[in-house]
């Protein structure tokens, strides 16, 4: 049975936003996800731009949001962080998760693929943004859905 947007299952939502939830917990960074049919800009990177400013992902403490978008129909996606991880990650931060996130996208492993793509994201944001004690959560863990 496919949930409102009709682009993923609710159980595989449901997978996703566990997969965020758990990933927040070890780090102050957020986690956005945000899936669409169909890239309708010519770079997906200028789509995510425009989704995390339309998102507010820059409304975070330490400007450590990160958008995960995903363009399904398009087999494209982007990952977009805040200024305040573009300033401390080491060069080619994204490049691994990128490469594991094509694999599962041509394997037929979508969500399963968003999923592990998150939790490798958390991962490697604890090192620069750990999880405190009087973290709150200042982004939405639920996903957002376009066209």
């Amino acid at each position: 049975m496919l949930f409102r947007h009709r682009l993923i299952s609710r159980e595989d939502e449901w997978k996703i936003v566990a997969s965020i939830k758990e990933a927040e917990l070890n780090t102050s960074g957020e986690i956005r996800v945000h899936i669409e049919s169909v890239c309708e800009e010519a770079d997906p990177i200028a789509r995510a731009v425009y989704l995390f400013n339309e998102l507010g992902m820059y409304r975070t403490k330490a400007r450590n949001g990160v958008l995960i978008y995903v363009a399904l129909k398009s087999h494209l996606f982007a990952f977009i962080g805040d200024t305040g991880i573009d300033a401390v990650i080491p060069k080619g931060f994204w490049n691994e998760i990128k490469v594991s996130l094509a694999e599962d996208f041509r394997n037929g492993e979508v969500a399963d693929g968003i999923r592990k793509a998150v939790l490798a994201t958390g991962e490697l944001l604890k090192k620069e943004f750990p999880y405190r004690e009087d973290d709150v959560n200042e982004q939405s863990d639920e996903i957002s859905f376009g066209k």
